[in-house]
């Protein structure tokens, strides 16, 4: 098998021949590991990464002097605004690559003002480069993936604020549809532009959960989330059907499993081992649903030792078995305390194993 032959296999459960490495370092962690190394390389391309993502719908960046006035306050002068908007304020030199979040539509008290606000025009947006980028992958027998982070929920966050947009959802207020279907639909268009485009896997995720609780009710999700992601995968699916849905969402979701399963996810990410067993889950769940993650990044990437890493690795792939549905990897950004021994031991354990 190819890389892309091996990772699709492995996440549609019907066996493979090695486990694949996956991770993100953060910047001040790739500056260290390159020091040490001499790697020169993309992360991707030196750790033979089997998917690479597809770029999205190319949409004009934002007016930067317009987006800042847009908010009450003085801002501070480095400030970045993406193409929603948001407010992005880099911290000090301890923050690292922190930043703090501004939310543009956190004052607005009307319905109009929220429609009169820019939002990213994805319809008018520029595909062209998607297909002949996908085609190029396949070319190379890697898998081409579709990333769609903060697909609907954490992008209305970051719009209008956290606690002021659950008001407005707890109200039944309309500024809450409004902006959640507004999001959902130009998500509906992303979705099925990288499926136009022949992705193999799509990425999507929005944070439903916290360190030991869900962040929501399920009858509150079921009513406000659930439906609306579900509209995107079906949009993906209508023009792809076998394209594979991952779903990203850190800390405990394990009661949102089953509405995830029926919004159409395929794998989920990243199984937080902090807060949820994937002994547990795989034995409940093993047979319908793929895993991406297990390794944790609060406890073994940072504080175990190479060994225990392996460990932890050699473990789940275990419980998974020979039919594979999990992509071990560490379960969110690798941070600077992680020893480089640590991120070794990970690619050597994932190397070494035979399914």
């Amino acid at each position: 098998m190819n890389p892309r032959e091996n990772l699709l296999s492995l996440m549609r459960r019907t066996g493979y021949e090695s486990a694949p490495v996956d991770m993100s370092l953060c910047p001040s962690l790739e500056a260290d590991y390159r020091a040490a190394t001499g790697v020169t390389e993309a992360i991707s391309e030196h750790f033979l990464f089997p998917v690479r993502t597809v770029a999205d719908r190319t949409i004009p960046e934002r007016d930067q002097t317009a987006a800042r006035g847009m908010f009450r306050d003085t801002l501070h002068p480095a400030t970045f605004f993406d193409m929603w908007g948001i407010g992005h304020e880099p911290g000090s030199a301890k923050a690292m690559h922190m930043t703090r979040m501004h939310h543009p539509m956190e004052h607005m008290d009307s319905l109009a003002q929220m429609q009169a606000y820019s939002l990213p025009d994805f319809a008018q947006a520029d595909a062209s480069h998607q297909k002949a980028a996908a085609d190029a992958l396949h070319e190379r027998g890697l898998a081409a993936g579709g990333g769609m982070a903060c697909t609907i929920w954490e992008t209305a966050w970051y719009m209008r604020g956290m606690e002021t947009l659950m008001g407005d959802m707890m109200d039944d207020d309309p500024k809450a549809e409004w902006l959640l279907d507004e999001i959902t639909k130009r998500s509906e268009i992303r979705a099925a532009s990288f499926a136009e485009a022949g992705v193999d896997c799509l990425f999507l995720g929005d944070d439903i959960g916290m360190q030991h609780s869900i962040m929501m009710s399920r009858p509150f999700y079921n009513t406000w989330l659930q439906p609306r992601l579900k509209r995107v995968i079906q949009a993906a699916r209508a023009v792809k059907p076998d394209i594979l849905i991952f779903y990203h969402s850190c800390g405990f979701v394990t009661p949102f499993i089953p509405d995830l399963l029926d919004a159409g996810i395929d794998v989920l990410n990243p199984v937080q081992p902090e807060c949820m067993d994937f002994a547990e889950l795989h034995a409940q769940y093993g047979d319908v649903l793929s895993f991406h993650g297990t390794l944790g990044t609060q406890t073994t990437m940072p504080f175990g030792t190479p060994e225990e890493v392996r460990e932890v690795v050699r473990r789940n792939l275990a419980i998974a078995g020979p039919k594979g549905g999990l992509w071990v990897a560490p379960t969110h950004l690798l941070e600077p305390e992680v020893p480089l021994a640590n991120v070794l031991a990970y690619v050597e354990a994932c190397r070494d194993f035979v399914p």
